[in-house]
């Protein structure tokens, strides 16, 4: 039987991990302990249906918006979302297809009960 092209990717991916450097580990332990606030989580889940600016986060998720700036600072230091200015206001959003597909493998990790 043929090998997939999935599985493939699979073993490559599994062989990348099996390698992993120390740099490279690190980076990956700090972008999980960034994801390790709920807060955040609840920020990223917000930008991943459209961007938005600093007020309406803060308005979403009922807090301050020096907090939610502080968070998003946070976030944008490890690439995780990025900023346009448009005027004086910055509008959010997620960095890449990366932080959507994190977050959707962590909701069915913890889906499995």
């Amino acid at each position: 039987m043929p090998i997939q092209q999935g599985e493939l990717l699979h073993a490559h991916m599994l062989k990348d991990l099996a390698t992993t450097n120390d740099l490279t580990s690190q980076k990956l332990a700090n972008v999980f302990k960034i994801l390790g606030d709920s807060t955040r989580i609840k920020l990223l889940a917000l930008l991943t249906s459209d961007e938005m600016r600093v007020s309406d986060i803060a308005e979403s998720l009922d807090m301050g918006q020096s907090a939610i700036s502080h968070q998003l600072r946070v976030l944008r230091d490890a690439r995780l979302v990025k900023y346009r200015k448009e005027g004086k206001e910055a509008w959010y959003s997620l960095d890449d297809d990366h932080v959507v597909k994190l977050m959707r493998q962590g909701l069915e990790h913890v889906s499995h009960g």
